[in-house]
């Protein structure tokens, strides 16, 4: 009698579980899942220009959105925002208000925006690479 093979489900199984920890990990804390992923070069650089692209955007008092938009652009607006993870609520936490009567200020909401976008397309790199999509 052979022994079954049920341990690479297994091995696929916590894969998953620690890809899915990465993954929401690096959506929290800009870099984080791929610094959980052992890859320390790529975290630095991704937690650098999330955060300088945030920084910037509340520098230049962009608009933070709220999750109680009545325009369907406002939230987008705050989904992109809250790509950003834990600097969404350090900026609700700051309450700056926001100037965008002036370029400036408008830009300043692109760059908080851009910010989330990014942030969120690395989580899902660090994602794809703990499941072994990705190198």
């Amino acid at each position: 009698m052979t022994p079954r093979k049920e341990a690479p489900a297994a091995s696929a199984s916590s894969s998953t579980t620690f890809a899915t920890v990465a993954g929401l990990a690096g959506w929290a804390v800009p870099g984080l899942g791929h610094l959980l992923l052992k890859r320390w070069v790529r975290a630095l650089v991704y937690f650098t220009s999330v955060c300088a692209l945030a920084t910037i955007g509340l520098a230049m008092r962009g608009n933070i959105f709220t999750a109680s938009a009545a325009d369907p652009f406002d939230f987008l607006g705050f989904l992109a925002n809250l790509g950003t993870g834990s600097l969404y609520l350090i900026a609700r936490a700051l309450d700056g208000t926001p100037d965008v009567s002036r370029a400036a200020g408008d830009y300043g909401t692109r760059f908080f925006a851009t910010a989330g976008v990014l942030n969120v397309l690395f989580a899902i790199e660090a994602y794809e690479i703990g499941c072994g999509r990705k190198r």
